[in-house]
């Protein structure tokens, strides 16, 4: 009688940890995007989507030391983005402005600031309305790459174009 008693318990515990499991399992998959929202059929980045826009286009431009000034792969890059915004007028962009670790916090701030403005100024100029541009500079505040070294900071010294959806139509009340 003890031994089945023993037995079941065993087996009760065992139930308990494997449904614990999949409820685990099931919680981690609802936060997961189907893989059908990210790439088409055949595993491609799906057209029209931030992935699309990141992987195919590239969001992020690199600046050199203490400068706001694009370098001529910055304007390729931000040409492509151009292109690419034309076609899916939906979004709606903010360019955040970044900086590396030296110099002060306001430094920093007005440099990221900069940074951001020349590229709003140039997707404006390549036909992107301005007002579907937002800029914003976080300076310092916000690295990738943390080190006392130049293959971080370099990393750092960027300006990234974020999609944004665009708001749908207000409806109006009757």
């Amino acid at each position: 009688m003890m031994a089945n008693s023993a037995c079941l318990d065993r087996a009760v515990r065992l139930l308990v940890i494997v449904l614990a499991c999949f409820a685990v399992a099931a919680c981690a998959n609802q936060n997961a995007k189907p893989e059908s929202a990210l790439t088409g059929r055949d595993g491609s980045v799906k057209p029209g989507t931030q992935r699309d826009f990141s992987v195919n286009i590239g969001d992020i431009v690199y600046f050199t030391t203490d400068s706001s000034d694009l370098t001529p792969e910055a304007s390729t890059t931000l040409q492509k983005q151009a292109r690419w915004l034309a076609q899916y007028p939906q979004f709606t962009i903010t360019i955040e402005g970044h900086a590396d670790e030296r110099g002060t916090r306001e430094y920093n701030i007005a440099l990221g600031a900069r940074r951001a403005t020349t590229v709003r100024n140039f997707l404006a100029r390549t036909g992107v309305n301005g007002s579907r541009i937002r800029t914003i500079s976080y300076g310092k505040e916000r690295p990738v790459a943390v080190c006392n070294d130049i293959s971080c900071w370099s990393q750092n010294r960027r300006a990234q174009t974020v999609l944004n959806s665009r708001p749908g139509p207000i409806a109006s009340g009757n």
